[in-house]
C-alpha cells in the first residue's frame, strides 16, 4: 500500500509556534483560558498557517508567548520571525489572526497594536526557535 500523498501540495505558510511551557498556558497565567487560546489559533488558522504548540520558548516573564514566523515568501520579502508576548487576551489572539490570514511577516503589516507585545528575545533563544 502506497503512502505517498495525493493532491496538490499545500502552499508553503507561516508558522505560529505558541509556548505551552513553564509559565506559558498554565495556571502562573491566571485568568486565561488557554486550551481556547490554542484551539482558536488552530481553527482560525487552519488553511493560513501551521500552529504548533510547543513546550517552553524560554521568555516565561512575558508568558503567554506566541512567535509569528513568515513563510517561504515572507522571508524573501524581509519578513523575519515576530515574537509576541503577553497576549492574554481574546483580541490579541484575534489580532494575531488577522495578521496571519493576511500573510503575516514580510507580506503583511501587523495591526498597530501588536506592537505593544512585540519583544526581541536573547540571541540563544531565537537560534533555538529558528535554528
Amino acid at each position: 500500500m502506497s503512502r505517498r500523498r495525493t493532491g496538490t501540495p499545500a502552499a508553503p505558510r507561516c508558522t505560529v509556534t505558541v509556548c505551552r511551557g513553564c509559565c506559558c498556558g498554565t495556571p502562573k497565567v491566571p485568568g486565561v483560558d488557554h486550551a481556547a487560546q490554542l484551539a482558536t489559533l488552530k481553527a482560525e488558522l487552519r488553511s493560513a498557517a501551521q500552529v504548533r504548540a510547543v513546550n517552553c520558548l524560554d521568555a516565561c516573564e512575558r508568558a503567554n508567548v506566541i512567535v509569528v514566523q513568515p513563510s517561504p515568501a515572507g522571508r524573501a520579502a524581509g519578513g523575519r520571525p515576530v515574537w509576541l508576548g503577553l497576549v492574554n487576551d481574546p483580541d490579541a489572539t484575534g489580532d494575531v489572526v488577522a495578521w496571519v490570514r493576511a500573510g503575516g511577516p514580510g507580506l503583511a503589516d501587523p495591526p498597530e497594536i501588536l506592537d505593544l507585545y512585540a519583544f526581541a528575545p536573547s540571541r540563544r533563544v531565537r537560534q533555538g526557535l529558528e535554528g
